[in-house]
């Protein structure tokens, strides 16, 4: 078996969601660039990362709802070291942590500014990136 240079610098494809029947209204969303949040039909909570049960009144029942897509800086780590080898080539990245308007809570890369100008409670909105005809993940922007 021979094998060529670029065997050796060929990156492994980068791990992917795996949606379920519970967070495929999540992953459908962001391909139609909207943020889906859950929406507790009992209490009326919003909850953020798709689960089956509301933690505030534990009822299973939930709709779901489009998010403003607004948000403020909780707080970000700056990554240099990749924890998976697909990611080596994004080093360093950002990934914020975002107090949505929605009051939950959701986690994404920075893109288009510097980390090193982030501030907490800077305002932010979610924007989306297109990986291919089936993954769209979300991404945040300062807001100017």
């Amino acid at each position: 078996m021979t094998t060529s240079a670029d065997d050796h610098t060929r990156l492994p494809a980068r791990p992917r969601p795996e949606p379920d029947a519970l967070s495929a209204p999540y992953w459908d969303g962001l391909r139609a660039h909207k943020l889906m949040l859950q929406r507790c039909r009992a209490c009326g909570r919003v909850r953020h990362y798709p689960r089956p049960l509301c933690d505030h009144c534990y009822t299973f029942e939930h709709d779901w709802q489009e998010a403003r897509g607004e948000g403020r800086v909780h707080s970000w780590t700056v990554c240099h070291h990749a924890f998976h080898p697909a990611f080596k080539q994004a080093l360093p990245y950002a990934l914020v942590t975002v107090d949505l308007a929605e009051a939950v809570r959701l986690q994404a890369p920075l893109r288009g500014s510097d980390p090193a100008l982030l501030r907490v409670d800077q305002p932010v909105i979610v924007d989306f990136e297109d990986i291919d005809d089936t993954l769209t993940l979300p991404c945040v922007r300062v807001r100017a």
